[in-house]
């Protein structure tokens, strides 16, 4: 196994290892913003293992203050990880991925910790190849962000992060999140004579573009505004050359699991965010 923080170290092979499988889509699309230097002064830290013809068996990153983020992998691999992870990064504050590789890896945790793992978030994830189109459409079309939303999406993001309980140091980030997204011009609002809902596009990986997070202040919620920012973005990423979008939904939540199987996702996998309690 091999652990290392520096981006020219990694295997040669990772990137064609992350587009293989869409639930690898969230590490190949940070791994493409670690590359351009979109993280910030953040120092990422990156494991893998390799067989004895050096095809890859898992990948691990994290980017503080995520949690670690790792590939699908087997229990003994999971305790070898967790070994040598602490070792450089003993305040790892949980993982997410798949759930059989979150819960390998936490348990693993747990036995060399003695500490406790509590569930943050538990999601489905969804692929979409065809939009259905909303019917009847809300009234309101789609933008680009501009710099004279930034305030107001910083706060939809902490708002975002509140409501789904993602981990609190999410919200601290948000300034630099929407920065990075407004310059990347992945950050959309539906607009109905003002701002409305919002939504990011996370680049094509393999083919596959990632729509999210999808945030609508509650005084504007239950008037289709999401779903039609959500098949609007579809609409174009399939247009552009993509073969199919994803996104994840909070399973917790019975409306956002509704509202986008309407406009074409269909759940494939689930995901699981652990934290670990010392």
């Amino acid at each position: 196994m091999v652990l290392t923080h520096s981006l020219a170290e990694l295997h040669p092979r990772v990137e064609g290892f992350l587009a293989e499988r869409v639930e690898r889509n969230v590490q190949a699309s940070l791994l493409v913003h670690a590359r351009a230097g979109r993280i910030g002064g953040k120092e990422p830290l990156f494991a893998w293992s390799a067989d004895e013809h050096d095809e890859l068996l898992f990948f691990a990153m994290r980017i503080p203050p995520w949690p670690l983020l790792v590939s699908d992998l087997e229990e003994e691999q999971a305790e070898a990880l967790v070994e040598r992870w602490l070792a450089e990064d003993p305040e790892v504050p949980g993982v997410t991925g798949a759930p059989a590789t979150a819960r390998a890896v936490a348990r693993a945790w747990r036995e060399r910790s003695g500490g406790e793992v509590r569930a943050r978030t538990r999601q489905a994830m969804h692929l979409l190849r065809e939009v259905i189109e909303p019917t009847p459409l809300p009234h309101g079309a789609m933008r680009v962000a501009q710099d004279e939303d930034r305030a107001l999406l910083i706060g939809w993001e902490r708002a975002f992060v509140r409501d789904a309980g993602i981990t609190p140091d999410a919200a601290a980030e948000a300034e630099h999140t929407i920065a990075r997204r407004l310059d990347l011009r992945s950050q959309f609002i539906w607009q109905d004579g003002a701002p409305v809902s919002t939504l990011s596009v996370s680049p094509a990986i393999a083919g596959t573009v990632r729509i999210g997070p999808v945030y609508t202040p509650p005084e504007h919620r239950r008037r289709g505004y999401a779903s039609a920012a959500v098949a609007t973005a579809c609409h174009d990423a399939l247009a552009g050359g993509a073969q199919q979008c994803m996104l994840y939904t909070d399973l917790a939540n019975p409306t956002s699991n509704r509202i986008y199987a309407a406009v074409g996702f269909r759940r494939f996998a689930d995901w699981e965010e652990l934290e670990f309690l010392r």
